[in-house]
């Protein structure tokens, strides 16, 4: 690593001192995600997919291009896949939509509700319990809790899910969970569980049109 975890942390702390409320509006961006899900039609299906994309870019131009830059070259880097991942999201989702979602009541479903929980709730209240508090603490909006609340949504997403879409965050799981241990973030261990469950449910989904299992 070419920062120390006192470094890493602080840039947690210039992240959200100077951005506030934004991971409010991005948090409540979410759960109005969650919402739609619930809701058939592809007009909910291009609102979800567009919350996805401003998450994924402002994660990408804000946080890693904007801030941890400044401790990490490789940062701009990270930044241009988060962009890119916005615009999957922008192009499937939104323009073409290849993506529709419903809640579900499989074990797809199960998994998926079970990661968006941990994104959103459990994530901030074991990271303040493992002494992460606010404001060097990551929070909505940064790239582990929200690639966790992806993988979640996209297990609600109709297979077949375009496999292209799971490439980013499960590069980013990896890259996560191994930062976790050398930087002492627990929490993002979710990451690890998510790639290893949500991405084979995802990538070895059969590709022909899911029948619509609404909870």
């Amino acid at each position: 690593m070419p920062f120390t975890p006192a470094q890493f942390f602080d840039v947690f702390r210039q992240y959200n001192e100077a951005v506030w409320p934004a991971p409010l509006l991005l948090l409540a961006g979410a759960v109005a995600a969650v919402g739609l899900a619930f809701q058939a039609g592809p007009r909910a299906a291009r609102v979800l997919s567009a919350i996805l994309a401003v998450l994924w870019l402002w994660t990408g131009a804000v946080y890693h291009i904007g801030f941890f830059s400044a401790i990490n070259p490789a940062a701009p880097i990270f930044g241009a896949l988060f962009i890119a991942q916005a615009g999957l999201f922008i192009w499937l989702g939104v323009r073409t939509t290849r993506l529709s979602f419903t809640v579900r009541s499989d074990t797809r479903g199960i998994t998926g509700a079970a990661l968006i929980l941990y994104a959103l709730v459990v994530y901030p209240v074991l990271g303040h319990l493992l002494g992460h508090r606010y404001p060097a603490a990551p929070t909505f909006g940064l790239p582990c809790p929200t690639t966790i609340f992806t993988f979640g949504v996209l297990l609600w997403a109709r297979a077949p899910v375009p496999r292209v879409l799971v490439v980013v965050p499960m590069l980013w799981a990896a890259l996560g969970a191994v930062a976790a241990m050398q930087l002492g973030v627990p929490e993002d261990f979710g990451l690890l569980v998510a790639g290893v469950t949500a991405g084979p449910m995802i990538l070895l989904a059969p590709r022909r049109r899911d029948p619509v299992h609404v909870a």
